[in-house]
């Protein structure tokens, strides 16, 4: 397997995508970073090339949810780095309200972002890959992904499942060339984003998360719960416990 040496990352500016940004960097890859806010891409770019003064990092701004942009934004990458060996399908929503509370803004804007964003940072993607034949997409889903979940939960979940979908979906169409695709489902990790209060007794530290991430991403595999400990077992456990005990988890 050849190494992919120019990798793109949605939703870099913060949390996952900027932890997986400093752990490919770390590896000596070259970076494609984009997020809304282009500040916090600079700051990170800087870091990145003073401890590893030998990549490539480009930053450009990037709402997903401006579909046109997402695919002038890639072409614009892959012509910065000389080509995309690989696109990680970041940029994500955890919010949501309950439904029925007069919240459909939020649960839309959840929905929109986390799966027809998604779909358009594949098909982006996907004609990169496909002109080439070549690469590595990565979608990034959740934990959340195997059930339904209540209140704040229940469009993120469901928005989660289906970008899940949305990949298995695109990796039957592949299965047979040169092109990978992998699904992340990553449990709780910690960042700056999580804070106190986001904490839960099963949240890693972003180092374990983010080595077992990059280590999942590296090995190319189809799916990953990541990191395995401690949410192998959850994960197992969640696809079959009674919808009455699931209630109680969230």
């Amino acid at each position: 397997m050849s190494t992919r040496r120019n990798i793109l990352v949605t939703g870099a500016g913060a949390g996952l995508g900027e932890h997986m940004a400093r752990g490919f960097a770390a590896l000596g890859r070259n970076l494609a970073l984009c997020a809304r806010r282009t500040d916090r891409l600079e700051r990170l770019r800087d870091d990145l090339l003073a401890a590893h003064p030998g990549i490539t990092v480009a930053v450009r701004e990037l709402d997903v949810n401006d579909h046109d942009a997402v695919f002038e934004v890639f072409r614009a990458f892959r012509s910065d780095l000389g080509g995309l060996d690989r696109v990680v399908v970041n940029a994500g929503l955890g919010k949501g309200q309950p439904i029925g509370t007069g919240r459909f803004d939020a649960n839309l804007r959840t929905a929109r972002t986390n799966f027809t964003a998604a779909l358009a940072q594949c098909e982006a993607a996907g004609e990169i890959f496909r002109e080439r034949n070549a690469g590595h997409l990565v979608v990034v889903s959740s934990m959340s992904a195997p059930r339904g979940l209540p209140r704040n939960l229940t469009a993120c979940a469901a928005s989660k499942a289906g970008v899940a979908a949305l990949a298995e979906g695109i990796r039957a169409e592949l299965l047979r060339t040169p092109i990978r695709v992998t699904t992340l489902f990553p449990g709780c990790i910690a960042s700056e984003t999580s804070g106190r209060s986001g904490r839960t007794p099963l949240m890693v530290s972003t180092e374990k998360g983010v080595r077992a991430v990059v280590r999942a991403i590296e090995a190319e595999r189809a799916q990953a719960k990541v990191p395995a400990w401690p949410w192998v077992p959850p994960g197992f456990a969640m696809r079959r416990l009674p919808l009455s005990l699931v209630s109680r988890m969230s």
